[in-house]
């Protein structure tokens, strides 16, 4: 915790996490306050070009191999390894629990892949680092799988780097 304003160019990470008669939701937004840097803009743009890969792959029948390959390798995001990466670029399944099953990463869906259902749930995740060093973007959307593939439910638009208070 700090005594600091948040000045412009700031960024906030918010993890929104909800229960209602036992069921759970899970998302994230990145906000910048006021503008926003060419190196925030293209995170955020990769994150979302990462979770719109995933997302795309979500549908019926296709296994858990196929969708963690659209999520970056550890070491393009500046971690060791994907057990250090964990928990950055995944999806999980949500319901009664925060986590369920089917968790979708490259740590764990390439030796253990599974069959996507009509049905599930998802929370989709994406993390990408700025170029500056200090910045990032992390998005997540809840997914429901249809027959016809992945639909979008959270409402809170995260097409584009939100800015507060533009100027």
């Amino acid at each position: 915790f700090t005594d600091r304003l948040i000045r412009p160019g700031d960024q906030a990470f918010f993890d929104i996490i909800m229960s209602f008669i036992g069921y759970h939701t899970c998302y994230y937004r990145t906000f910048n306050v006021g503008r926003a840097t060419a190196a925030q803009i293209t995170a955020y743009q990769k994150a979302r070009e990462w979770m719109d890969a995933a997302i795309g792959r979500i549908r019926p029948g296709v296994a858990t191999d196929t969708i963690a390959k659209a999520f970056p390798k550890a070491q393009e995001i500046g971690f060791e390894s994907e057990m250090a990466a964990f928990g950055l670029n995944f999806c999980h399944g949500i319901g009664l629990g925060l986590h369920e099953r089917p968790i979708i990463s490259r740590l764990n869906s390439f030796d253990d892949p599974m069959a996507i259902e009509a049905g599930m749930l998802f929370a989709v995740e994406t993390y990408c680092p700025a170029t500056d060093g200090i910045s990032a973007a992390r998005i997540e959307e809840e997914v429901i799988v249809t027959p016809r593939g992945a639909q979008i439910i959270t409402l809170f638009p995260a097409e584009a780097l939100p800015i507060a208070n533009r100027y």
